[in-house]
């Protein structure tokens, strides 16, 4: 199967070019055939150089593809990107690479020979092993989850790992279902809407170190933003 990893960026000129020459390497050991696979850099809003040096990494690399956003927003991205996508697989990973690339070839196989629909990484899982990260965001998370199983009645563990892999051919269902979200909201959307279309779903337990250096999340903020869209996507639950 093919495949299209995303990555949303912004403002990352600092480690864009290290970051995605790391993945490039694994990928391309793992799948020489460079018909299979692209990695799109999914730049939405940056004001600094990252899309100039994304464009030079499209030239210097094979597979690497980059698209400009306008507007910011992770889930405005992920849209864009797997939209225009031809793959059987589109997914995506954050830049800093906090799930330990070898889930990857988990994921894959789980859609590619196991037949699932949608794979999410979860730090939240028993054997699932988290590095560096502080107790501050372990208690949000946590919190944040709790309140999704509450609220809207749904069993996935980890709503917000930024590691989600789904066959494309799904992605207009999810997204007529209520997966809309133009923000972070959007990767829980994916795995709500998931679970009330009955889709075959594969939890996978990661190795997650966190890179506190490169966070640019501001807790409370994030927090209202979410009760507000998980209230939004609640009204659109068809049962």
């Amino acid at each position: 199967m093919t495949f299209d990893i995303t990555i949303p960026v912004l403002d990352e000129e600092r480690t864009l070019n290290t970051q995605i020459k790391k993945l490039h390497d694994f990928v391309l050991e793992h799948f020489p055939n460079t018909q299979q696979w692209n990695i799109v850099i999914a730049d939405n809003g940056s004001t600094d150089t990252t899309f100039d040096i994304a464009t030079n990494l499209a030239k210097e690399l094979p597979n690497i593809l980059p698209i400009q956003l306008s507007e910011r927003g992770v889930g405005r991205a992920l849209k864009a990107s797997w939209s225009q996508s031809q793959a059987d697989i589109v997914g995506y990973m954050d830049l800093d690479l906090a799930t330990d690339l070898s889930h990857f070839l988990e994921a894959y196989k789980a859609i590619d020979a196991a037949d699932y629909d949608l794979v999410y990484g979860t730090r939240l899982h028993i054997d699932s092993k988290v590095i560096n990260r502080p107790f501050k965001r372990e208690v949000s998370s946590r919190v944040f989850n709790f309140l999704l199983q509450v609220y809207l009645g749904v069993g996935f563990s980890d709503g917000m790992c930024g590691f989600k892999w789904l066959k494309r051919e799904r992605l207009p269902a999810l997204m007529k279902a209520g997966a809309q979200n133009d923000g972070w909201f959007f990767s829980t959307e994916l795995l709500t809407t998931a679970e009330w279309l009955d889709m075959n779903i594969c939890e996978l337990p990661v190795t997650w170190t966190d890179d506190i250096s490169s966070s640019k999340v501001d807790i409370l903020p994030l927090a209202k933003k979410y009760l507000k869209a998980m209230k939004a996507l609640k009204q659109k639950r068809p049962f």
